[in-house]
């Protein structure tokens, strides 16, 4: 009685080295990828001042946008808001304090720009400042507003 051959088996894909860390997610280096751009783009927006940029966020409503930019502890003469065509602009600058208990904050320059869309009103832009949040309004032309069109028929 004859014994059955041994047949070889294909070789292991990792006999002779270790299997990999981990697997590729191609959307964490995108993300990564999107995160250098944009570290990329900011530097090169502000290469010309030494100035950090203040925490902010935007808002669209019916009637116009806002701009809210946290700045605590500044006063209201310590805060340039300035539109140069359509881009608006929030700079100053925050001293350090020389006595008492500190509080670890940034020091320095700032500076907050974004664009404004077409349809702002730039004649009417109003600014607010309370409990460190400086908020722009920026009202919204009559052309620019939505308005409910009725269906006839």
């Amino acid at each position: 009685m004859a014994l059955p051959a041994r047949r070889h088996r294909a070789p292991a894909p990792w006999a002779n080295a270790s299997p990999p860390a981990r697997s590729w997610d191609p959307f964490t280096e995108f993300q990564q990828l999107w995160d250098q751009m944009g570290r990329l783009f900011e530097q090169g927006a502000e290469a010309d001042t030494a100035a950090w940029r203040p925490v902010a966020e935007t808002e669209e409503t019916a009637e116009a946008y806002l701009v809210r930019a946290e700045l605590p502890g500044l006063r209201r003469d310590e805060i340039n808001v300035e539109v140069e065509g359509n881009e608006l602009c929030v700079s100053g600058e925050v001293a350090e304090e020389e006595r008492g208990p500190r509080l670890r904050r940034r020091t320095g320059a700032f500076v907050y720009r974004t664009i404004l869309p077409s349809d702002a009103d730039l004649d009417k832009i109003g600014c607010e400042l309370g409990d460190g949040v400086l908020t722009v309004r920026v009202p919204k032309t009559e052309q620019g507003r939505s308005r409910r069109i009725s269906i006839k028929g």
